[in-house]
């Protein structure tokens, strides 16, 4: 079920960010190779609509996304490939029908091969470009890089519990990930604060 949220928050250069869906559950991971095709990057405030998946490590992630508003950037169907083709084909055979069969067809398939081998390029970029998933695995360490430098470079165990105590999202994080005692994730779904934040 295509599900739809806001973007609150997006790390451009780590390449991911998170959505809140609007049935106000916990934030949704996203990453930027769910947004195959989109015209441009996402931005915090941007409508988003996915599917959701659960990883190996039972976190909930976004896939198929769109970005509410902007343009996807497609590639061309089997179909319309074949009548641009048979119309590339046609336009070439003009000049020379008068000519005999034999030396038309020659011609025709001098020209027709060039057509089809930039189809062919086409269609290998765009499954090397569009097609390729980055592995969860990536998406998860990028994850716990960013995590790792928020933590050692911002935060310290100062001995708070609660989400009244916390000034964001990310030190109500860092208390539930390394520091002990703390009452901030009452579902245990590893999410701090969700109704603060």
């Amino acid at each position: 079920m295509i599900e739809k949220g806001r973007l609150v928050r997006w790390i451009d250069d780590k390449g991911f960010g998170f959505i809140k869906p609007e049935d106000g559950k916990a934030e949704i991971f996203l990453h930027i190779s769910a947004l195959k095709g989109m015209s441009r990057k996402p931005v915090v405030g941007d409508i988003i609509h996915y599917l959701m998946e659960v990883d190996a490590n039972g976190k909930s992630r976004a896939v198929n996304a769109k970005i509410e508003g902007v343009t996807q950037i497609l590639k061309l169907t089997a179909l319309e490939q074949k009548r641009q083709t048979a119309s590339l084909s046609q336009a070439t055979e003009k000049p020379y029908r008068n000519q005999t069969t034999k030396v038309s067809k020659a011609k025709n398939s001098f020209y027709l091969l060039p057509i089809l081998v930039a189809i062919g390029g086409a269609v290998f970029v765009y499954d090397k470009v569009f097609q390729e998933k980055i592995p969860t695995v990536q998406a998860e360490k990028l994850m716990a890089e960013s995590q790792s430098i928020n933590q050692t470079t911002h935060f310290q165990c100062q001995g708070k519990v609660w989400c009244t105590q916390m000034s964001s999202y990310e030190e109500a994080k860092f208390y539930l990930d390394n520091c002990p005692g703390t009452k901030m994730d009452g579902d245990g779904d590893g999410e701090p604060c969700e109704q603060q934040f």
